[in-house]
């Protein structure tokens, strides 16, 4: 059976930053509870508690919540009211649609002296003959029974006529009770029925996978499967047929039956599933071949960018911006990168070969992505490249190079040589230009004349 765990308790005390010392309050409805226990150990100052429609059969360990005001124990199980004397605080109690035959068990409740509302509309014991004027008569403090006041006249005229309609109360519920007993041994007979079925289920299924049947089954395994799943489908709906078409009256065994029922149906389909779903998580990340595949099992958008500059690859992976980065696995392979989200693949080929030693992988600050930066397995040093051809030697250079073979001298001293004065120079050249052209060639080997003490050293770069 399902009881209240203290897990439960904390994921359900979100509003009180999950402490549940000091928690007022607690929704725990339909959470398919069978077993009511822990809470007044573990909430001492609750004071409002729901917990309608789940599978309690019984009012238990609450009695040491004194300053609890409200409850409401609405569509479950509770056949007797019981153990709320320690409630001293309780306003309000709700017991809507529930079980409760034994209406005498409401004299439990006299202790309860702020009791101010009582909800007992849907049960069994609403139909007995005085039931009104007997909680009206019993219970002195309360103000409202079945969400309608409790006028003065009616409380005066329901204690006159009290000995008469309790003592009919208990003849009700003498009869009530004995139906009950039939109706616990009818469950009874219909679940050993149920669990013959179920052995006889389980022996067929047996049957089906006798030493012969197996051997068939090695000969023709695709067709003994689809056979096997067709039969099992059939008797399922048969069973199913047979359980919801089946007329059952409406008591607590019968509730919790259904519930065991849809439940064990659940877990039988949950457990189908599970091969399949293991398949579909183990999609091919390599063939037989030894080839690696793109996957991206996870559906994620990415890009891989030729970081030419730095001589890498850098991949930009848009993981789930709020995802735990220990559920992201990052593994870098020469010529592929494999990562798993939430154990999905995403596998990419590299277009070239990568380091994965010196591989990093980070996620973005801003947007949460996975980047993985990969240097590539070749060295190019770009920077290098560009230093060589800035310093190649102009055509002059390699010139005078050639004609002498020798290193070229940056360095020469200027008292060894002679040169020019330009002052001449230009006055020669103003000369040139106002004489006839014909004369201009004379000139200019007149003018070399002069300067015929220069020498030409091919040490020396020529003057530019």
């Amino acid at each position: 059976f399902l009881s209240v765990t203290e897990d439960l308790v904390r994921r359900r005390a979100e509003h009180n930053n999950c402490e549940i010392f000091s928690l007022e309050e607690i929704s725990l409805h339909q959470q398919e509870i069978e077993k009511l226990e822990y809470l007044d150990k573990w909430c001492r100052d609750l004071k409002i508690l729901y917990l309608q429609n789940n599978l309690i059969p019984k009012i238990e360990n609450v009695g040491k919540l004194k300053k609890l005001e409200y409850l409401n124990l609405a569509l479950n199980n509770i056949e007797k009211i019981e153990n709320l004397e320690g409630c001293e605080d309780l306003k309000k109690l709700d017991l809507t649609a529930n079980f409760i035959g034994e209406l005498s068990s409401i004299e439990t409740l006299k202790y309860n002296i702020h009791l101010k509302e009582l909800f007992l509309v849907g049960n069994p014991c609403t139909e007995f003959q005085g039931y009104r004027q007997f909680v009206v008569a019993t219970l002195h403090q309360l103000k409202y029974l079945d969400s309608k006041e409790i006028e003065r006249s009616e409380r005066i005229q329901a204690l006159q006529n009290y000995p008469e309609v309790k003592q009919k109360i208990k003849e009700q519920e003498q009869s009530y009770l004995l139906k009950r007993a039939k109706e616990k041994e009818e469950a009874q007979r219909r679940m050993h029925e149920r669990k013959d079925r179920k052995e006889k289920h389980v022996e067929a299924k047996l049957g089906f996978d006798s030493p012969g049947s197996l051997q068939n089954k090695e000969n023709h395994q695709s067709e003994g499967e689809t056979e096997k799943e067709t039969w099992r489908t059939v008797e399922d709906d048969e069973e199913d047929r047979r359980f919801w078409e089946e007329p059952t009256p409406y008591t607590p065994e019968s509730r919790l039956e259904t519930h065991r029922y849809i439940e064990e149906k659940r877990k039988a389909k949950d457990n189908m599933r599970e091969p399949k779903k293991r398949e579909k998580l183990l999609p091919t990340l390599v063939t037989a071949e030894g080839k690696v595949l793109n996957v991206n099992v996870p559906k994620l958008h990415f890009s891989l960018k030729d970081d030419e500059e730095n001589n890498q690859f850098i991949l930009d992976l848009s993981v789930y911006r709020h995802l735990d980065t220990s559920l992201l696995d990052v593994d870098v392979q020469t010529t592929y990168i494999r990562v798993l989200v939430k154990g999905k693949p995403f596998q990419l080929v590299l277009p070239e070969e990568v380091k994965p030693d010196s591989s990093s992988a980070k996620r973005s600050q801003t947007t949460g992505h996975l980047v993985v930066s990969m240097p590539k397995a070749k060295e190019i040093i770009l920077a290098k490249k560009k230093l060589s051809t800035s310093i190649k030697p102009s055509d002059t250079m390699q010139k005078n190079a050639r004609r002498s073979g020798q290193v070229e001298r940056l360095e020469v001293d200027p008292s060894k040589y002679s040169f020019p004065d330009v002052t001449k120079i230009i006055q020669e050249k103003e000369r040139i230009g106002q004489g006839p052209i014909r004369l201009q060639a004379e000139k200019i080997t007149e003018t070399k004349k002069n300067y015929i003490d220069f020498e030409d050293n091919e040490d020396v770069p020529p003057l530019i």
